[in-house]
């Protein structure tokens, strides 16, 4: 089995989605001792935000890249490599003021590429990366309406992987962490029992 771990909270040792994000893989791979881990820290190794300079990097090697783009180029084949061979994703999505970190669309814009993770077909796009079990820990400081028209960070993930082909997503939610100490503690301690239950239910098994 094949992790990719995902991270992308600014917010260090204080992030409650890293330390979610860090539950499941430990989790996953206790049952799974064998499981090769890979860790993208895109707070630390931010992607370069999509540019008109950078559009050629997308699509795979090709010559008359400068310096700048064959070295973005590389590390984009690297990230795409990555998300390719996952079996199991683990990201975490924090809500910033909305949406989703712009570091995390940056790494999006990377490996959602066209012929390689999708394709277009006279009926429509098709996903290329499918088969593969994605579990997102959601974390924001207000909490989830009852139409959801706010969990944008939600729904942009959730859309971006299905368009890849991928349907086996699980949202793990710590919300409200705004709302005191006591509210904070109450939804990381539930978040922490969601993921325990996943592991239990053997919902993560190979």
């Amino acid at each position: 089995m094949n992790i990719l771990q995902i991270d992308s909270s600014v917010l260090g040792d204080h992030s409650v989605s890293r330390s979610l994000t860090a539950k499941v893989v430990a989790d996953l791979r206790a049952s799974h001792p064998d499981a090769k881990l890979t860790v993208r820290d895109l707070d630390q190794d931010a992607p370069a935000h999509l540019s008109g300079n950078l559009l050629p990097v997308l699509g795979g090697p090709k010559d008359g890249l400068n310096a700048v783009q064959q070295a973005e180029l590389e590390r984009t084949e690297t990230w795409l490599a990555e998300f390719l061979a996952a079996d199991v994703l683990v990201i975490g999505v924090p809500q910033y003021n909305f949406s989703i970190p712009s570091q995390l669309k940056a790494w999006i814009d990377r490996i959602a590429q066209a012929g390689r993770t999708f394709r277009y077909t006279e009926n429509g796009p098709v996903g290329l990366a499918g088969g593969k079990r994605v579990i997102v820990v959601s974390s924001r400081g207000g909490v989830r309406q009852d139409d959801s028209k706010l969990d944008l960070h939600e729904q942009t993930v959730d859309v971006v992987l299905r368009f890849l082909g991928i349907t086996d997503i699980t949202f793990v939610r710590a919300h409200g962490l705004a709302f005191g100490p006591e509210a904070r503690e109450a939804s990381i301690a539930a978040a922490r029992t969601e993921v325990q239950a996943l592991n239990d239910g053997a919902a993560l098994a190979a």
